[in-house]
């Protein structure tokens, strides 16, 4: 059995940071999405986007994490929104009732 693997790519501008994820966001791969986070927080930008268009898999650890990184973003007055997110995450997000939680981006 394969390990799921997420690509994580981070580009700064001044005010703000775009995370690029591919990939699978799970129990496997959710300690290295926080460890990133994390590290960006340490010196926040005004805000953070997680772009969401390589993902091709999230589960409730997931969608757990991506809620208590909203929450940590939140404490340190960074904004952070999900862009680019797919058809079948913004599904799970509905059927989950997280979709409220988290800030989806509509721009592309």
């Amino acid at each position: 059995m394969e390990r799921p693997e997420l690509s994580i790519t981070v580009q700064r501008t001044p005010d703000e940071v775009v995370i690029q994820l591919a990939g699978e966001i799970d129990v496997l791969t959710v300690t290295e999405l926080a460890a990133v986070v994390n590290e960006i927080l340490a010196e926040p930008p005004a805000r953070m986007v997680l772009d969401m268009a390589g993902v091709t898999f999230c589960d409730s650890q997931g969608l757990g994490t991506l809620v208590v990184l909203s929450r940590k973003a939140q404490h340190t007055q960074v904004v952070l929104a999900l862009a680019n997110v797919g058809d079948f995450l913004m599904r799970v997000l509905d059927i989950t009732g997280l979709r409220s939680a988290l800030m989806i981006s509509s721009s592309t």
